[in-house]
């Protein structure tokens, strides 16, 4: 279905195109005038507003503490809308971003994870220098359309710090191309638009995050000036954006509330093409925990480079990780005897080994990762009386 609609919108690219040739306009011509007549910002402001309607989708909870959080969810979209497709959204001059972290959140996103992005374009080739420092894990990958134009992200190229070659000191260089160059290669293709760096902790305490930057080395030497193209098209793709990555995890979480207080797992083609990591079992679901109640979850891992727990709200923003015990990793887990994990979910820790701070909600989503795994076993849960603890 994904590719009949984008097949469509070519089609539609193309008509409209040959519309504007028969009027003797050219496409610059309208990305002036939208501009100048203040259409571009209006359209803006129009798509802005119907992003509302992920609020109030399905069975989402409609309380003021979970639909405050949920208006605040938007507004952080549009911050990180407006970083990555107006303000650094030069393909020529291509800047890593974080645009999800601390106070912008989006699909569960990893508490052990430091992520950046940088707005990318198959036209070039690009060049990413760094420094691998202490880091668990270091990731590069490139993606094939967005959010803001196709509805999603597919996999493109992939390359980890194991498989590159460092130089004494730690320091790296990556090549980013269609064909095949240098000793630490990156694939990119026509449709690529993003470059993410996934750094993944396992203890973010003690651990130093790779330092990395990237640089167009097929464009000019210096930008052009800001063009209403440029504008009226970025405040296109940060408001779609906007809309479409908020309905989309408000589809998936009314999805899992089907299978509520159990761990399941995701289809990968569902996850990979929303910018999952294909080495990675997600066990996407959906909690539910009054304030007398806990939730049980126990498994044995299996052997894997990295497995970890975490509670999110309704919106899919995963729950504050700076202050709060929000989640369990492979490092910090108390074990049982036979190797097993209990992890409790309680609005009250009564000396709980792996207590999980629900941080005053009630419900929302939540997800187990196992991370290159030679099994995958499905976490066990059981919802019972805080009191019987």
């Amino acid at each position: 279905m994904k590719r009949v609609v984008i097949g469509i919108l070519g089609l539609y690219k193309k008509w409209r195109l040959w519309i504007l040739m028969v009027r003797g306009l050219t496409p610059d011509d309208i990305h002036d005038q939208r501009v100048v007549t203040g259409k571009a910002w209006e359209e803006y402001c129009d798509t802005l507003k119907a992003a509302g309607a992920a609020l109030v989708y399905g069975n989402s909870p409609k309380d003021p503490f979970n639909q405050a959080e949920g208006i605040r969810y938007l507004a952080r979209l549009t911050r990180a809308g407006l970083d990555a497709f107006v303000e650094f959204s030069d393909p020529q001059f291509p800047v890593f971003n974080r645009m999800v972290h601390e106070t912008v959140k989006l699909g569960a996103d990893n508490p052990d994870n430091y992520y950046q992005n940088a707005q990318i374009s198959g036209e070039y080739e690009y060049r990413i220098s760094g420094q691998r420092n202490s880091i668990f894990y270091l990731g590069f990958f490139t993606q094939n359309g967005s959010y803001g134009s196709t509805g999603g992200l597919s996999p493109c190229g992939a390359l980890e710090a194991e498989d590159m070659y460092l130089e004494a000191d730690g320091s790296f260089e990556i090549i980013l191309s269609k064909e095949r160059k240098g000793q630490n290669w990156l694939k990119i293709e026509e449709e690529t638009s993003l470059v993410m760096v996934r750094q993944t902790y396992m203890d973010r305490k003690n651990e130093q995050e790779a330092e990395v930057s990237i640089k167009c080395i097929s464009g000019p030497e210096y930008p052009k000036p800001l063009t209403s193209k440029s504008v009226d098209e970025g405040l296109n793709l940060a408001s779609t954006f906007v809309t479409g990555a908020s309905m989309i995890f408000a589809r998936w979480a009314e999805g899992f509330e089907k299978h509520t207080n159990t761990l399941p797992l995701m289809d990968p083609d569902k996850s990979n093409a929303a910018g999952g990591d294909k080495n990675i079992a997600y066990y996407h679901s959906y909690w539910k925990v009054k304030k007398d109640e806990a939730l049980i979850i126990e498994v044995l891992p299996p052997k894997c480079r990295h497995w970890n727990f975490q509670l999110n709200n309704h919106w899919m923003e995963s729950l504050d990780y700076r202050y709060f015990n929000i989640h369990v990793n492979m490092h910090s887990a108390t074990y049982n005897d036979d190797g097993s994990v209990t992890v409790v979910v309680a609005h009250e820790n009564k000396g709980f080994e792996n207590w999980i701070d629900p941080c005053g909600h009630e419900q929302g989503t939540m997800l187990w990762r196992w991370w290159y795994a030679n099994e995958f076993p499905e976490p066990q849960c059981r919802l019972v009386q805080l009191a019987s603890l």
